[in-house]
């Protein structure tokens, strides 16, 4: 029988029986999805809406409870745009771009994360993950009624893998009993204790923090604090050794509590000592209702290698991060935007199997990178030695009245787009004048163009953009490429992309990275610099 390991906030896919429980022949899909989280689900979207078929299965039917992952940041907007479903979520999400760090009653200094005008996206909001996953789902019913092939099966439980050379077979549980089915290509987007992981016997390599950290989702409604991320060290309210409070939407303020290392689960999670932290913090004449409540650490780790043969990971599945920098969702959005135009490519026979490689290679980049700045984070935060601690402390002093200071302060260096400077799908940079921002693998950066963004005009496909320059149509079988041209650009646009080059021509890929960029159009380099971005050179 089928244990639920948690309650639903919303039941979007319930349980019913599917035609390969009754097949006389084992049946293949192209690809299996185990897990109907964020990453899951926007696996999904991204296959679909390219035509490849895609089956997702869970164990649960519909998003679990609990805030979660609340902050996304202005890249994953960018990709739920693209989507079609950014719309959605930021009007229900909390928009905020400063931050504010406290020391005891003091404020140490704010920053603004998207100083910059021009842009479609602010740089974070606040969104509680079931939302953010409903909008997904209703983006993919959406795109089911375009005839796009997903399939969601909810109650779908995989209990052994077996990985061949060319596809993979898998033990299914249902209420109603098991099945098997095999697929092409399975993607586990299945958590942080991913049992596709566990199954394959596969482990991680990196730290793990002994630090315990409580979470409250409390329901207010509050004038005293502001739509901006708080964070404070050693607070003055003393309900924990730092504090973090974000907004989100329906009234509930999420506040996560330092509480150190050697606790009492049970006695910190009984309801009175939840109150009592938070009554230090609030006053205690402030009427709150305590909506879920959780106690975690948290690791920095990552798989060796993130594709096994037929068996690629995505998401927590495949690296962990401490949640200091809003980093575990927001990376594993852009894991779905990495793998998804690459594995498109590969079924559709118009790239080899060698693209899928890069997306272990450009991942496991982007993974060391997140690791990195969350170690550093919990590091800053979470002090480990008496010289340490104090050293934390007189960098908190130094930049309240330092501007020099400030950057060594570290209470999350939060998510940006990972920029794939080294990737072997790139070419050579051959612009020397234009902007640094815009190199070959760095992410686009929006701009105004005419009433809509950039970004909207790139769309998912392989684009080149040419600037002040002519361009002809470029043709390789099987790769749709779009030429967009645009003469005389100003403000931000001319700012993001020309820098002091007179004309550029970019060459940008599905995801919206660049690829390659030149001063003036060439047909033979453009030519070779898509095939080189497919892994076809």
């Amino acid at each position: 029988m089928l244990q639920d390991r948690y309650a639903l906030t919303f039941k979007l896919y319930p349980y019913a029986r599917s035609p390969d429980q009754d097949a006389a022949t084992l049946n293949r899909a192209p690809v299996v999805v185990i897990g109907g989280g964020p990453v899951g689900l926007g696996t999904a979207l991204d296959l679909g809406r390219q035509g490849v078929s895609v089956v997702v299965l869970d164990d649960h039917e519909g998003v679990g409870q609990g805030s979660r992952a609340i902050c996304f940041a202005k890249r994953t907007l960018d990709i739920a745009n693209r989507y079609g479903c950014g719309g959605p979520m930021l009007d229900k999400g909390v928009v905020w771009n400063v931050g504010k760090v406290f020391q005891d009653d003091r404020k140490v200094f704010e920053f603004n994360l998207l100083p910059e005008d021009g842009h479609r996206n602010p740089a974070f909001i606040n969104l509680q993950q079931p939302y953010f996953e409903k909008f997904l789902f209703e983006q993919i019913v959406a795109e089911q009624a375009k005839g796009a092939p997903i399939e969601i099966r909810g109650k779908n439980s995989v209990g052994a893998i077996t990985n061949h050379d060319d596809h993979v077979t898998l033990d299914i549980m249902t209420p109603e009993g098991p099945y098997q089915l095999e697929a092409d290509w399975l993607v586990a987007c299945d958590g942080a204790s991913s049992p596709t992981r566990t199954m394959m016997d596969l482990d991680f390599k990196g730290r793990v923090f002994q630090d315990s950290f409580l979470i409250a989702d409390i329901k207010m409604k509050s004038e005293n604090f502001p739509t901006e991320r708080w964070f404070w060290f050693e607070p003055y309210f003393k309900s924990g050794s730092s504090t973090l409070l974000h907004k989100q939407p329906d009234d509930i303020w999420r506040v996560d509590f330092q509480i150190g290392w050697d606790i009492d689960r049970a006695e910190e999670m009984k309801e009175k000592n939840i109150r009592k932290r938070l009554d230090a913090m609030l006053g205690n004449d402030v009427d709150y209702d305590i909506e879920w409540s959780s106690i975690y650490t948290f690791q920095c780790r990552r798989m060796e290698k993130f594709r096994h043969k037929c068996v690629i990971f995505a998401g927590d599945s495949a690296h962990q991060v401490s949640p200091f920098g809003a980093r575990g969702a927001n990376s594993g959005m852009q894991d779905v935007d990495n793998l998804g135009w690459k594995l498109g490519l590969v079924i559709n026979g118009t790239a080899p199997d060698a693209l899928l490689d890069t997306y272990d290679e450009e991942r496991i980049f982007g993974a060391d990178e997140n690791i990195l700045n969350s170690t550093r984070s919990t590091d800053f935060i979470t002090p480990k030695s008496k010289t340490s601690h104090r050293f934390r402390n007189a960098v908190l002093k130094l930049a309240e009245t330092h501007a020099f200071a400030r950057p060594l302060v570290n209470s999350g260096r939060l998510s940006m787009p990972c920029v794939y400077a080294t990737s072997s799908l790139n070419t050579p940079d051959a612009l020397p004048a234009g902007p640094a921002t815009a190199i070959p693998g760095s992410a686009c950066k929006d701009a105004p163009f005419g009433e809509a963004f950039l970004l909207d005009q790139l769309g998912d496909g392989f684009t080149i953009m040419a600037i002040n320059t002519d361009v002809a149509d470029v043709a390789i079988d099987g790769i749709t490429i779009k030429t967009l041209r645009i003469d005389d650009p100003s403000g931000a646009l001319a700012e993001r992309y020309l820098g002091d080059a007179a004309s550029a021509v970019y060459l940008i890929r599905p995801d919206q990275h660049v690829a390659a960029r030149w001063e003036i159009f060439d047909d033979e380099k453009t030519h070779a610099a898509i095939l080189k971005a497919c892994a076809k050179d």
